[in-house]
Parts: structure tokens; C-alpha cells; sequence
């Protein structure tokens, strides 16, 4: 009975934690202008941003040369990041929630480490 219990309870936690999964827990805090900030962890190509007290999944988009975007449609969330700076857009609603947006590393010349591998920052 118990093995049974165990492999029903196995098999619908594998159907339901099919999740996308953050695999990086390193978070990085992004100080912004206007003393708005927002936190960020995930890899190269999934973010996790905490906004405001939630929390949105972007995916990381095509974007202009000498930049990295990141959005999630559903919500409208647009995270824009430059070599300096970022920015943070709500397209749904057409705003600029956060501007000039920096990590500490970012401050002192270094690449923000979620996209310090990633092209067009991968560094030569």
C-alpha cells in the first residue's frame, strides 16, 4: 500500500512540476534612478525578476545589437538591458517603471553575472 502511495505521489508530482525551473538561486539587486530597485535570478535565457513584491519569469528575446531583452508578454513586463544600464518597461501599459538600472558589479565596470557569457556582452 505504501509503495503504491509512493508511486502515485511520484508520478503526479512529475506531471505537475513541470514548471519552467530557475536553476541559478544567485540574485542580483538592480538599483535604479528615483530610488526603485528590483531583484533578479535565473540564467542567460529565463530570468526571475522581483518587482513591487512579485514576481514575473522573462524570457529572454532578439534584440538590438549591444543589448539583451527579456520579456513576458502575459504580464507586459520588458527588461532591457544595456553594458551600463538597464531599463525596465511595461509594454502593456506603455511606462518606463525603472530607469538607469545597475547591478553592484555594474557600478564598478563588471558585467551584471547573469549575462557575463552571454552574447553580444561575451568579452574578447
Amino acid at each position: 500500500m505504501k509503495q503504491a502511495f509512493l508511486i502515485v505521489s511520484l508520478t503526479v508530482c512529475g506531471l505537475l512540476g513541470s514548471a519552467p525551473v530557475i536553476a541559478t538561486e544567485e540574485v542580483s539587486t538592480w538599483t535604479c534612478s528615483e530610488n526603485k530597485q528590483f531583484k533578479t535570478s535565473g540564467t542567460a535565457d529565463l530570468i526571475r525578476i522581483n518587482w513591487e513584491s512579485k514576481t514575473f519569469d522573462l524570457k529572454r528575446e532578439n534584440s538590438l545589437p549591444g543589448s539583451l531583452r527579456f520579456k513576458n508578454t502575459a504580464t507586459g513586463h520588458d527588461l532591457v538591458v544595456l553594458g551600463n544600464k538597464a531599463m525596465l518597461f511595461n509594454i502593456k501599459s506603455g511606462t518606463r517603471l525603472a530607469d538607469f538600472c545597475q547591478t553592484a558589479d555594474m557600478k564598478t565596470g563588471k558585467l551584471p553575472h547573469l549575462f557575463a557569457n552571454s552574447e553580444p556582452f561575451t568579452q574578447n
